[in-house]
Formats: C-alpha cells, sequence, structure tokens
C-alpha cells in the first residue's frame, strides 16, 4: 500500500482529472479508496471496475454501479452486492445458487426477497453451512420448513431468525414434533465422543471453543437454546420453564428478556451468578422495588448498570453516581429529566447530583452558568463541553482546577482559537489534550502545529484543514506512514503538490 497516494484517493478537494489518473494506475489498495469518493462519476466507476475488477463489489454496495454495468460471469461479487442491495435481477440468483463457489451461494443466501425457487434450491443445498445461512436470513415459512432439519447448525439458525413462527422456536425449544437431530459440526468432523480443548492448536480448526458432542449433540443443542431463548418472537410460557437452568449462560439470556413475569424478575434478582445480576439490572422491564433492591447489590458493577437504567429513581442515582463510580457520562435517566428535576439535581448539596446533571448538553443558560462556578472540579468536567460557555467561564475552570478539567476544555464546540493555543501551552501537560485539540473544528494553525509534537495527536493534526499548506506539504515525507496518507487526504494540500505527486508516482 502506497500510504501518500491512498491519502490523495480520498483527498474531497482532489480534480476529477487527478482522479482518472489514479484510477489508471489503481491497485487494489487505491481502488478501496477511490470507490468510496462521494464525487466518484459512473463513468469513473466504470473505468475503475474494469481497471481493478475486485473493486466491482463496492462499487455496486456504494451505488455507483447498476445492473446493466455488471455480468455475473466475470462479476459474481457485484452482482451479489446488487441482489444484497435489493438492485439485482431474479435470473441472477437461480445462477448463483448453482455456482460452485460455496461461499457465494452462502453470500446468496443472506440476500432477502430471492424468488421461491431459489429458496428451495439453497435449503436444499449440500453444504449445511449455505443452509444455516438462508435458515438465518429466510422469510417465516421458509423458516418454519427448515426447523425439523436434522442438522444442529441449521436449527440454531433458526432458533436465531426474529421471523421464525413462536410455534416453530417452541418446539425447536422443546423438540415435540420434530424430528431427532442426526449431526452437529462436532461430529461431522471428529471422532465422538469428543469436546474441543479452548487452547486447540491447529490453525485451521474453527469449533468453537468447549464445542462437545458424545452422541447428542449436548454443545449445540445449548447454543440452539441460547438463540431461542434470546429471539424475542419465543413466547413467554417458554421462556419461563428456564429460569432455574443449571447454566449461568441461560439464565443470563433470560435477565436481558424484558416479557417476563416479575416473580421470575425476583428469582433472577437472587441468583448466585453475579453476572446473571449484571444483565437482569439493565432490564427495562423492572419495576421501582426490583430496581431499589439490585441497587443495594454487593457487585459494583450491578450497582452501575442500575444507575444506567432508564427509570432508576433519582435518590437512588445520586447515591450510586457516588458510590459506585457510575456518574462518568450522562445516563439515560438524567437525559430524560424533566425541567423540574433538572434543576433539582442542579442545586443539589450533593456534588454527585450535580454531576450527572452536569453531563447533560441542553441545561438552560442560568443552571448552566450556576453550575460553571461550582467548586468541585468533578462537576466542571461534566460541564465543561457543554456549548454556549463563555470563554471566560472555560479559562476560569482552567485556572481553578487545571490538569484535571483541561482535557474537556479542548472538547468545548465554543472554545476559542487563543483558549486552545493556550491549552497547548500548559505546563504540566496533557497528552490527551492534544488528540482533542486536533479534532476540534476551531483549532488554528499555531495549536495544531504543536500537536504535531504529540505521536498520537500527530496524524490528527495532519488531516486538519486549518493546518498551513507548507506544513501539510512536509508531512508527506514523513516517517509514519499514518501521518503522511492523513497529510495527503487533507484539502489544504495545494492543487499543484497533488498533480505532481500523482504524476511522479
Amino acid at each position: 500500500m502506497d500510504p501518500l497516494l491512498c491519502g490523495l484517493a480520498a483527498n474531497p478537494a482532489l480534480p476529477g482529472d487527478l482522479v482518472d489518473h489514479l484510477i489508471a494506475r489503481a491497485d487494489d489498495d487505491l481502488a478501496h479508496d477511490l470507490a468510496r469518493r462521494p464525487d466518484l462519476s459512473h463513468a469513473q466507476a466504470l473505468a475503475l471496475m474494469e481497471r481493478v475488477t475486485d473493486s466491482a463489489a463496492l462499487l455496486a454496495y456504494e451505488g455507483r454501479l447498476t445492473a446493466a454495468d455488471v455480468d455475473p460471469a466475470t462479476h459474481p461479487d457485484a452482482v451479489l452486492a446488487l441482489l444484497d442491495r435489493g438492485a439485482g435481477r431474479a435470473e441472477w440468483a437461480r445462477l448463483l445458487a448453482r455456482d460452485p463457489d460455496r461461499s457465494r451461494r452462502e453470500r446468496l443466501a443472506t440476500c432477502p426477497d430471492l424468488p421461491p425457487d431459489v429458496v428451495d434450491a439453497l435449503a436444499a443445498d449440500p453444504d449445511v453451512r449455505v443452509v444455516a445461512e438462508l435458515a438465518l436470513w429466510t422469510t417465516s415459512s421458509a423458516a418454519a420448513r427448515l426447523a425439523g432439519h436434522p442438522h444442529a447448525e441449521v436449527r440454531r439458525a433458526v432458533a436465531a431468525n426474529e421471523s421464525t413462527p413462536p410455534a416453530s422456536l417452541e418446539a425447536v425449544v422443546i423438540g415435540t414434533g420434530l424430528p431427532a437431530l442426526r449431526s452437529c459440526l462436532v461430529c461431522d468432523r471428529e471422532e465422538i465422543p469428543f469436546v474441543h480443548d479452548p487452547y486447540c492448536p491447529r490453525a485451521d480448526c474453527d469449533l468453537p471453543s468447549g464445542a462437545s458432542c458424545d452422541g447428542s449433540h449436548e454443545s449445540a443443542r445449548q447454543d440452539i437454546l441460547d438463540a431461542a431463548l434470546r429471539n424475542p418472537a419465543l413466547p413467554a410460557h417458554v421462556l419461563v420453564g428456564f429460569v432455574d437452568h443449571p447454566s449461568a449462560l441461560i439464565r443470563r439470556t433470560l435477565a436481558d428478556r424484558p416479557d417476563l413475569p416479575r416473580d421470575v424478575y425476583e428469582r433472577l434478582a437472587a441468583d448466585p451468578a453475579h453476572l446473571v445480576r449484571v444483565d437482569l439490572a439493565g432490564n427495562p422491564a423492572l419495576d421501582d422495588a426490583l430496581i431499589r433492591l439490585l441497587a443495594e447489590d454487593p457487585g459494583a458493577d450491578v450497582r452501575r448498570r442500575v444507575a444506567a437504567h432508564p427509570r432508576v429513581p433519582l435518590d437512588v442515582l445520586t447515591r450510586l453516581a457516588r458510590t459506585a463510580k457510575a456518574g462518568g457520562t450522562l445516563l439515560p435517566r438524567v437525559a430524560a429529566a424533566s425541567a423540574a428535576e433538572v434543576a433539582e439535581l442542579a442545586a443539589s448539596p450533593d456534588p454527585a447530583a450535580r454531576m450527572v446533571v452536569a453531563h447533560r448538553r441542553d441545561l438552560p443558560p442560568g443552571v448552566r452558568d450556576r453550575l460553571a462556578t461550582d467548586l468541585d472540579a468533578k462537576v466542571l468536567k461534566a460541564l465543561a463541553p457543554h456549548p454556549g460557555l463563555s470563554e471566560a467561564q472555560l479559562r476560569d475552570m482552567v485556572d481553578r482546577h487545571g490538569v484535571r478539567v483541561l482535557a474537556r476544555v479542548a472538547t468545548n464546540p465554543d472554545a476559542s482559537a487563543a483558549l486552545l493555543e493556550d491549552l497547548t501551552r500548559h505546563r504540566p501537560p496533557v497528552q490527551k489534550v492534544f488528540r482533542q485539540i486536533a479534532r476540534h473544528d476551531r483549532a488554528p494553525a499555531a495549536a495544531l502545529v504543536a500537536c504535531l509534537a504529540d505521536s498520537q495527536a500527530r496524524p490528527l493534526a495532519a488531516a486538519h484543514a486549518a493546518l498551513p499548506p507548507e506544513v501539510v506539504v512536509g508531512l508527506l515525507r514523513d516517517t509514519d506512514p499514518q501521518v503522511v496518507e492523513a497529510a495527503a487526504a487533507n484539502p489544504s494540500l495545494p492543487v499543484a503538490v497533488m498533480a505532481e505527486l500523482v504524476h511522479e508516482r
């Protein structure tokens, strides 16, 4: 890969005639960047496809090609892309259903609106991977037919398909009315009994860790059950029977379901496996009493999950923000708080309450400005990116709390060029500040030049349009390929330099 040419290929300011030059010399890497250009014309797309055949699929996904542009004999991957987008032809699907390349038949099985005869052909495919892929994506009627397939992989895919009818899902879980499973991935490949070593040294082995079969396809049955229990189409009365299942993984799946009776949630709230309680704590169906119960859980990760619950009571949320370190981001309950609740939190004597509300970015000016005078650094750190803060308020935060708020101040969308430049000169420096400034729309040239001294900020600054053109040109010779590519993609790169680079390489 030539990072300089790849950067130029992605440069939005690259003139059309230079795009043509790059197309004429494109390889696979360059074609990938050129195909993603939003200004690529239809004629250029056709030229790129002719130059690099493998670019056809990406061009089709990007909407640069039509059905009239591709031939299934020479561009089968582009044909698949068009079928996937619903822009293909039925005869293509019939042709690909007989393709000797299994991977193409597998990809065809994921496409929408396939003709019924193609669905039938894929359902009868000799390779179970193709049938399983169809079962995962197909329509309700086809999924119901495949529910009785004798291979576990197909049945697991049926169990995961949300279009599968509820009665078929129940049959897959309970096993009634369906023929017995005859095979799974394990007994297809290994002499049973067999348990797959989690640290399997075989490079060509793709069996899941811990997969096992003693003739009963036990790990495959577990996978089928897990997929079905996750499927929202599975009736709730089937789910209830698994609340005492010996597998914590199955109980975790139940804990995520929002359609179970309250007594099931009560039992899961007392589950000995703390990860079950973690999953339950985020369940939107929990009532106030269960939320309060889980807020007292000994597991800090359970309590943090409760804090992120959309209906957690504000008094519980405030306590959790203080004791479970759960107030580092805008929490859903705070985002949905009423104007009165926002005012109440902002006026609280508890800094944890003020901190959680300071993460909102739509505070009334009066509330915002009052919080800007807060004495607690965590409150100011949460507030610093809020739009509408004046330069004086932002500088006051830096003066009072220094490195504790510096990086957050650098993200403020209204931070002035002068302030951003001053932040790069702060002592002691904060490395994250340079990365934030390198991304900032208002970053001035002097600040961006300072950001170049930081190894992580350097590629970001090299791509910033406010970087002086002469500096951008100098970065084309950088030893870091990421920096070279970013500089070559910078729209501030002079067109004359772009032309020189295209013609000389």
